[in-house]
């Protein structure tokens, strides 16, 4: 059974997420009106063994959205940040 840590509420049984998609896919503009951009976006995605970066939402705790680190030949957990920290640490990389 996947456990996940969340960085709120502490580590919690999978069933209380719910799977975001791939943390690493870079997503369309807003506002972009693109249809193919989004098309490939949404329904187009590889599916690697070994570890990937993911988005999971806490929804039965705190709501939070979540970057979890996990090994998707084992299913074994890794890491897990808040996603807007992740978008704070990239914005000031950035800048």
């Amino acid at each position: 059974m996947l456990r996940i840590e969340c960085p709120v509420c502490g580590q919690r049984d999978y069933t209380e997420f719910r799977y975001g998609g791939d943390a690493s896919k870079p997503r369309p503009a807003h506002g972009m009106a693109d249809r193919k951009a989004w098309h490939d976006y949404v329904f187009l995605f590889d599916n690697p063994k070994g570890w990937r970066r993911e988005l999971w939402q806490h929804v039965l705790g705190c709501r939070e959205w979540l970057i979890l680190e996990r090994d998707t030949a084992t299913n074994t957990p890794g890491k897990s940040i808040l996603a807007r920290d992740s978008a704070d640490a990239q914005m000031e990389a950035s800048s």
